[in-house]
């Protein structure tokens, strides 16, 4: 009889992160994004604008649809059957994008809208599996694993992407640079990467069993289900007060990845070179963070992890907002004749290291405490619920962040707002009681 956690479903659960990160990593927030705002898009500034509506619209959908398919997911045994869906969704979405030229800003959003709705609603179905494949006392640890497969992935991905295409003079496999084609050709390669490197998880992970005892038809039932877990989750104090405060430091991270490209962009006059190099730093360091914490949740708890994160998190958007784009001399001894001088490009370098060093555990760490508070067999809904949370407010960080950008012509004002997210989820965090989150669930 083959033991109920094996290595082999847990490294095909690992498997679908490695798979679906290059899309946010190339397309949301490296290459794709970046290249809509200088390219697409009229400017800069207009760009920041509209893209950031296309990730308020993704949000907006996100919200409204995982609660309802998890719920329906959890009554019909059909958490696989998504998971394949809205895996093929982005797949399709990403292979469009390589068609809007520049100035066609209404297809290229329309088509990323959809994409990335694909992406997130992929992630909560395979988040939703992660309390099959991992036993309670290495949650932590096996989310740790996943979210650094994932970094791996990106990685990998955004190197060859720099390698074979944007780059060399003469792109790979007779790509031109004509209306950015070796930049719009990196959506095929995402979309390529996730089809084929998703099979072991498809083949691997069990399938749900589907529950035949259906009082009513199965989605009338879905919504039933649904209206009663908003009504008896009051139960659930701390997984309550954790989800609060994740709708804010999730909406920073959230922030972040759609942004960070464009604004090492257009506030530091990063070339897409070096965003690309800058984006292989940041998934090398997240992905460093990801699997050296995975290990410390186990031993600290998942909160406090989370909380050291944030603290990261904090001081590195901090220094990514305040420090100016040109020369700054740190250190002056005239009689030594000793001058420092470090570049804002340098520091803002710095800010990014740290933000990757942290936002790889943060996220692993929060799936692994949402994990603990789930009850035995909800997994499915709740993990809705957790990108519900995820999603319900994810669009006003997005949202502020182009409002101010377009109020005062600038990123900067714009991405003040990550600050502020980081330090009220952080505060709020606080109030969790992780052990009393865990004993709830565990006696449900």
């Amino acid at each position: 009889m083959k033991p109920k956690y094996s290595k082999k479903k847990i490294f095909a659960w690992s498997m679908y992160d490695f798979a679906n990160q290059p899309f946010t990593t190339l397309v949301i927030t490296f290459i794709y994004g970046t290249y809509f705002t200088k390219f697409i898009a009229e400017n800069e500034i207009i760009g920041t604008t509209l893209w950031s509506r296309a990730m308020t619209v993704t949000a907006i959908f996100v919200a409204l649809l995982s609660p309802i398919m998890g719920a329906f997911a959890d009554k019909g045994g059909y958490r696989k059957v998504f998971l394949f869906f809205w895996t093929y969704v982005c797949i399709f979405g990403s292979v469009v994008l390589f068609l809007p030229l520049p100035g066609e800003v209404a297809k290229a959003l329309f088509w990323v809208v959809i994409a990335n709705i694909g992406f997130e609603m992929g992630c909560v179905f395979n988040n939703a599996f992660l309390p099959d494949i991992a036993p309670k006392e290495k949650i932590g640890r096996v989310s740790g694993y996943g979210w650094s497969f994932g970094y791996v992935g990106g990685l990998i991905a955004l190197a060859l992407a720099l390698i074979l295409f944007v780059q060399p003079e003469s792109p790979a496999f007779g790509i031109t640079k004509d209306n950015g084609e070796h930049i719009r050709v990196t959506n095929l390669m995402v979309a390529l990467w996730l089809l084929i490197f998703s099979i072991p998880t498809f083949i691997w992970l069990d399938p749900d069993k589907s529950n035949k005892k259906h009082k009513l038809p199965i989605l009338k039932e879905s919504f039933v289900q649904l209206s009663i877990t908003f009504k008896n989750i009051r139960k659930y104090n701390q997984l309550i007060k954790f989800l609060l405060a994740r709708i804010f430091y999730n909406d920073g991270l959230v922030t972040i990845f759609a942004f960070g490209g464009i604004y090492a962009a257009g506030t530091f006059g990063f070339t897409f070179q070096e965003i690309m190099v800058f984006g292989i730093v940041l998934n090398i360091t997240a992905g460093i963070g990801a699997f050296v914490l995975g290990f410390l949740d186990d031993k600290i708890g998942s909160k406090n992890t989370i909380q050291i994160s944030n603290i990261g998190l904090i001081l590195a958007c901090a220094l990514a907002v305040i420090i100016p784009n040109k020369d700054l001399l740190l250190l002056n001894i005239p009689f030594l004749n000793i001058d420092t001088i470090i570049s804002g490009k340098t520091l803002f370098w710095f800010s990014g290291i740290l933000i990757g060093i942290f936002s790889g555990p943060n996220q692993a760490s929060s799936r692994s405490l949402m994990a603990k508070f789930i009850p035995k067999s909800r997994e499915n809904e709740f993990f809705g619920f957790f990108a519900f949370t995820g999603k319900a407010t994810a669009f006003i960080g997005p949202m502020l962040l182009g409002i101010l950008t377009e109020i005062y012509n600038s990123q900067r004002a714009g991405v003040a707002i990550v600050l502020v997210m980081f330090v009220v989820g952080f505060l709020f965090l606080r109030l969790v009681n992780e052990d009393e989150g865990i004993d709830r669930a565990q006696n449900q």
